[in-house]
């Protein structure tokens, strides 16, 4: 008697726990970026010494075998980090929250730390690949890819670079494991998809290229309208206002506009196709005065950061296509 006494105690308790409304969680965001920023908070730096800086990089390069008792353990301790970012890949917004209106004063200090946790997570692809696990080895070198995507988003030319330097490993790990024969047909799909979703040359460059020139109006305008423009022109750009020269005139100010538009134009075509287009421009911006030409970045080695995701992205198709 007293047993389904109990028993109908219980049961009455229970009954009542379920009948009680459930707590609703707030909608989990959409965007990225919030999900990294907590990554990076999680990030333990690795060691900095050069033997070990010089193994992690070789390593990333695919210049040295995996060596688990080195590099393990900095990957354990980032763990958390790793899986977090791995997580807001999948997420389909990525708004970093960057202050436009700020220009050159713009903070980017979440940058070093989203080139190293790209690193750590390349690493971790190496490391599955090293211990008989590929799937989990493709699907985090795809994370890599798209977080550098993401990186890449909404900023200027500093993060379309950084991002390069994030996804080119990632490509070329793939690449090199399809051609030893350590994907299946499966894990092909898996990397067509997304290669098939990002663009040849990686990011939108122009884009960053507009942003960039946002940002040389900005200075321009600080400088135009401080009592001290060389003092004001130095503290931005680290250099001196060159020897007797004025602050940039509203004629300066739209020849150089003119000539980033026109960059921005031709980075919307193939890196082969930009060359020779954007030799020819350098006329355009050697015209500027040196004040001027000084904000401006150059075109060339832009370019070749750009066909190198390029090439990258065709050698790892060529690799998947079908035989």
């Amino acid at each position: 008697m007293k047993l389904k006494m109990f028993v109908a105690s219980v049961l009455v308790l229970m009954s009542a726990f379920m009948a009680r409304p459930q707590a609703k969680y707030p909608p989990e965001t959409r965007n990225a970026a919030l999900r990294y920023w907590m990554a990076f908070a999680e990030m333990q730096d690795p060691p900095a010494d050069k033997a070990t800086q010089d193994l992690l990089e070789k390593t990333v390069a695919g210049a040295a075998a995996w060596d688990e008792n080195k590099i393990g353990p900095i990957l354990d301790a980032n763990g958390a980090a790793i899986r977090m970012m791995q997580r807001g890949t999948k997420l389909p917004e990525c708004d970093w929250g960057l202050e436009y209106d700020r220009g050159p004063r713009a903070s980017i200090a979440y940058a070093p730390r989203a080139r190293v946790l790209a690193r750590l997570n390349t690493l971790e692809g190496f490391r599955e690949m090293a211990t008989g696990n590929p799937q989990a080895a493709v699907d985090t070198w795809l994370a890599g890819i798209r977080f550098s995507e993401h990186l890449a988003r909404g900023g200027t030319l500093i993060f379309a670079l950084i991002a390069k330097s994030a996804i080119l490993p990632n490509l070329r790990a793939l690449t090199a494991e399809s051609k030893q024969g350590h994907l299946s047909d499966l894990q092909k799909k898996q990397v067509s998809a997304v290669l098939k979703g990002l663009r040849e040359d990686g990011f939108d460059w122009s884009a960053a290229w507009g942003l960039e020139e946002n940002v040389g109006i900005a200075i321009f305008a600080e400088v135009r309208s401080s009592a001290n423009p060389g003092a004001t022109y130095q503290m931005i750009m680290g250099d001196p206002l060159p020897s007797g020269a004025e602050p940039p005139s509203s004629e300066d100010i739209s020849k150089y506009r003119e000539y980033m538009k026109a960059v921005q134009a031709m980075l919307n075509l193939s890196p082969d196709a930009a060359r020779t287009r954007l030799v020819a421009l350098e006329t355009q911006r050697r015209a500027l005065r040196e004040a001027v030409q000084k904000v401006t970045p150059g075109t060339q080695k832009l370019n070749d950061a750009r066909l190198e995701i390029f090439v990258a992205r065709n050698e790892l198709l060529e690799s998947i296509a079908p035989k």
